[in-house]
């Protein structure tokens, strides 16, 4: 059996007003507002030289948006119309254009990043207070960091550059960044991502490390870890 030729030309799209794709991101995001994901990005995200004026307009609106079509599987500014197919925008409000999206992110700056990060670590805080995330913190906690390379294939790509890496048990050099990760771990809960730092890929594993693994100790305290923290280092 073999589907016509015509098939393969096609493009299905997504367009019922009266469905939803992805009905499952109404709880994703009530959790993530019950968190304070808008407090907390209204408060700590602050864009105040722009390219264009109206770019730099309701943060925390827009990066929501971002994260829910993140959670729904976007993976480039494109992507994220899905959170405006079929009947989403009866679900939500405030959704943006991926267009008015992208020009939002071209604002970014490191320091816009660092907001950012310090938003995401705020709100690990009031998800583990808000939903029961890692329990156990009180007794034991583990935090992991590690250092990854991630290919890149563009050869305009900003910080792209050759960094040692490891195929098959063997020592190779792979043209990508490398990202530096932290991880909050219990006995009882399984690991959550407290912090990521993107670097350039020949950047040295321990760069940036320590200032890393404090903030997660930090982080891992102000939710509740009042025990023993054991840090792993890799």
């Amino acid at each position: 059996m073999k589907l016509p030729y015509g098939w393969s030309r096609a493009r299905p799209v997504f367009d019922d007003p009266n469905l939803v794709s992805c009905a499952g991101l109404v709880p994703v995001m009530a959790l993530a507002e019950r968190a304070g994901l808008s407090e907390l990005v209204s408060s700590r995200v602050a864009i105040r030289t722009t390219t264009v004026r109206s770019a730099a307009v309701n943060p925390a609106g827009k990066l929501t948006s971002i994260v829910a079509g993140m959670a729904a599987g976007a993976d480039c500014i494109d992507d994220l119309d899905v959170i405006r197919s079929g009947g989403m925008r009866r679900l939500f409000g405030g959704v943006y254009a991926p267009a008015t999206l992208g020009q939002f992110l071209r604002e970014f700056t490191h320091g816009h990043c660092m907001q950012l990060a310090s938003v995401a670590r705020a709100h690990l805080v009031g998800l583990v207070q808000a939903s029961g995330l890692l329990p156990g913190i009180e007794d034991q906690v583990f935090i992991d960091i590690d250092s990854l390379l991630r290919p890149v294939y563009g050869h305009a790509k900003q910080g792209g550059s050759f960094g040692h890496t490891k195929i098959a048990g063997r020592q190779v050099l792979r043209r990508g960044l490398s990202p530096l990760a932290t991880t909050i771990s219990t006995t009882q809960g399984a690991p959550v991502v407290a912090g990521i730092r993107l670097r350039a890929g020949r950047a040295a594993s321990g760069k940036g490390a320590a200032s890393m693994v404090a903030e997660a100790i930090a982080t891992a305290r102000v939710a509740g870890a009042s025990g023993e923290i054991l840090v792993r280092g890799d």
